[in-house]
């Protein structure tokens, strides 16, 4: 009997991990498995805003494929999905195309623009290593231009982040951090800059605990970030951002427009001709989609709905780890001929959101509220775990974090 093929698209967390947690149940004679993604290294994807804001070199965020999997038991492509078939079981890549018997999607994300005129075109966004490296080189030549210009024009010390959710907040607090770095070697002084994160609901990171939320406002403003709250974003230019509040229209003259207020599953899920609720497959309890028993979605492209209150748990890096775990598991029983799968049980183990490497905030086990180096410790270990998850002590002594209260 042939081998059944096993693919996974994306290495993300949910897609990378089911493929180490695969090749850790399955013998080589057991299956063949196909590991597909478009760089030859996974990156992690929590710590995008500290390159994109200068504070962590990009290389210690990206993890090489070849690091973590076996290649005697996981052959890996580096090739871009164009799209997905499955009614005939195979995937068609920019290069090639593969069939498969059993099928992981982990497509991740792409940037939602709302619709918003000239976002596309004149903001950036913090989507992976080159777009995050593309706004930390932006704001280091608007710093070095500003010397260098006969006429100083202050929109390029001007930065605007829209969004202050929880990578709008991660990021302004990295910049907090980072601004008067750039202030000294560029001479420049620090009450020149200007730091502005938009939101539009009434507080930044809606749904937080509000006293966290009231901790990290007055924490980032100490910095010299300035919020606008109620503002919605109704036009990027290409010098300048125009917002609506209390029914009036303002702008703000910038150089540097960085984009943290949506994401949406990757579109070629729904092109593919999957059933989807807002652009994201619900899968069932087992992790499969609705019309297919050997397709299997995780991560961002995956939407599980939380019962007791009807909302969509939110597609956060420990949700795709936990899925990864059971994905695995099910696909290694349909290997085994056991139909008998595993059901997906979501476990929230609390939420840590850093203000920059010197603070942060939490909610963690039985809603237990954190801040400060408490919240600090516990980011980086969380971040260690699943490192020492991924790879083991090898991989965690390379790229782990252990500067705990720098």
């Amino acid at each position: 009997m042939d081998r059944p093929n096993i693919v996974v698209l994306g290495a993300g967390y949910g897609g990378l991990l089911t493929t180490v947690k695969l090749q850790k149940l399955l013998g080589r004679n057991q299956a063949k498995i196909t590991l597909i993604n478009n760089n030859d290294y996974h990156y992690q994807s929590t710590w995008l805003h500290e390159s994109a804001a200068g504070t962590l070199h990009h290389d210690r965020i990206r993890i090489p494929i070849k690091d973590v999997i076996n290649p005697h038991k996981v052959k890996f492509i580096q090739d871009t999905v164009v799209s997905i078939h499955p009614e005939d079981n195979y995937v068609k890549l920019m290069n090639d195309e593969v069939k498969y018997d059993y099928l992981v999607i982990g497509l991740g994300f792409e940037k939602a623009t709302f619709g918003i005129p000239g976002l596309e075109e004149n903001a950036y966004a913090i989507g992976d290593v080159n777009s995050s490296r593309l706004i930390r080189d932006h704001i280091e030549y608007q710093f070095a231009m500003y010397h260098n210009e006969v006429e100083k024009n202050p929109s390029r010390l001007t930065i605007v982040v829209g969004g202050a959710g929880f990578t709008g907040i991660e990021f302004v607090g990295e910049l907090a951090n980072r601004v008067p770095e750039l202030c000294q070697e560029y001479d420049i002084d620090r009450s020149q800059v200007e730091i502005v994160a938009l939101e539009g609901a009434s507080t930044i990171m809606p749904g937080f605990d509000p006293e966290l939320v009231e901790y990290a406002m007055n924490s980032l403003e100490a910095r010299g970030v300035h919020f606008i709250t109620d503002a919605l974003l109704k036009e990027c230019k290409t010098e300048s951002v125009v917002y609506e509040k209390d029914g009036k229209l303002h702008e703000i003259p910038t150089m540097t427009k960085v984009w943290a207020a949506g994401v949406r599953a990757n579109t070629i899920v729904e092109k593919s001709g999957f059933t989807t609720n807002r652009g994201k497959v619900e899968v069932r309890k087992d992790m499969r989609t609705p019309e297919y028993d050997n397709v299997f979605v995780v991560g961002d492209c995956a939407l599980i709905i939380d019962e007791p209150t009807g909302r969509p748990f939110p597609p956060t890096a420990q949700m795709a780890i936990q899925e990864a775990v059971t994905v695995a598991a099910n696909v290694n029983r349909l290997v085994q001929g056991n139909e008998h799968l595993a059901l997906f049980v979501p476990q929230n183990l609390g939420t840590v959101a850093s203000l920059g490497n010197n603070d942060a905030i939490g909610v963690i086990f039985n809603n237990r509220k954190i801040f400060g180096w408490k919240a600090i410790l516990m980011k980086k270990m969380i971040d260690n775990r699943y490192l020492l998850k991924l790879g083991g002590l090898g991989l965690l002594l390379k790229k782990g974090k252990f500067n705990f209260f720098a």
